[in-house]
């Protein structure tokens, strides 16, 4: 069951039922989202629904673990100072590549560190990298090899770790190598799928959706669960490719936002304060 939390409940006076504070006038007043990002990155986007006025429905679709070859992790923290770039492919990457790499040895300062999107380079951030490599548009491995610094002439004869989970896509790794660069790629945590009910989501006006993969697992569950009228939601998503999954899921109302947190709640707020 997803949790409800307590940030964005609302309480009425006692004479007229309306809501205290003025949140009947916030822009996603009396509306609940549901919120399906891996628990550990669900805070942030959650908190911003409630300020809104809303309320977050925390449905993780997927759940994350981390996954450490201890030989590959000890060779490469080893030979870290040898690469000149580390790409990390998510927050997740982020979490468990870094302190995987710091368990064994302080982190070098030779290596630039490079990610795909704002989530993930502020987990960078906070993880002490002052200086972060990423698109300021496109959040994706087609905006990361529109980069200079990837670019054939610039990154030709460079070594590069891209850290990452068990599986994903390989269009950066393969355009890398390529252009001439030297790639190693090592997982460091792993996706699961776990089991759920989606009776709760029948309570939901709206679904965000920020992986392809959890898209089609929401879908499977929708339908083994005979809850096909959810594929009516509208769901909001921050790149083209869940758009595309998601409509070729069944879903009827699909809505592409811009991209990460900030992109999903601007769709929201367009959506829903519109009708206020």
């Amino acid at each position: 069951m997803p949790e409800q939390p307590s940030p964005g409940h609302r309480r009425a006076d006692a004479e007229g039922g309306h809501e205290v504070g003025g949140r009947d006038r916030l822009p996603l007043a009396g509306r609940s989202i549901l919120v399906t990002r891996p628990a550990a990155q669900a805070a942030g986007f959650s908190d911003a629904i409630a300020a809104a006025g809303g309320r977050p429905l925390l449905l993780p679709l997927i759940e994350i673990e981390p996954q450490i070859d201890e030989a590959t992790f000890d060779g490469l923290a080893q030979r870290l100072d040898d690469f000149d770039y580390v790409f990390f492919v998510s927050a997740n990457a982020v979490e468990h590549g870094v302190a995987a790499i710091r368990a064994r040895r302080a982190w070098p300062p030779g290596p630039a560190v490079a990610t795909v999107g704002p989530g993930s380079a502020k987990a960078l951030r906070e993880a002490g990298f002052a200086q972060v490599v990423v698109p300021a548009e496109r959040f994706d491995s087609e905006g990361m090899l529109e980069l200079p610094e990837f670019s054939a002439d610039q990154i030709a004869g460079r070594r590069v770790l891209i850290l990452r989970g068990d599986a994903g896509r390989e269009l950066f790794a393969d355009a890398l190598r390529e252009r001439g660069a030297d790639v190693e790629v090592a997982a460091c945590y792993r996706r699961h799928f776990p089991p759920i009910s989606v009776e709760a989501l029948n309570a939901a006006d709206a679904l965000t959706l920020t992986s392809s993969e959890a898209v089609r697992h929401l879908a499977k569950l929708l339908r083994q669960q005979q809850s096909r009228a959810l594929f009516a939601k509208p769901v909001f998503t921050p790149h083209p490719r869940i758009a595309a999954a998601a409509r070729d899921e069944g879903f009827v109302e699909v809505h592409e936002t811009a991209g990460g947190d900030v992109g999903l709640m601007q769709g929201l707020l367009l959506h829903f304060g519109a009708s206020i």
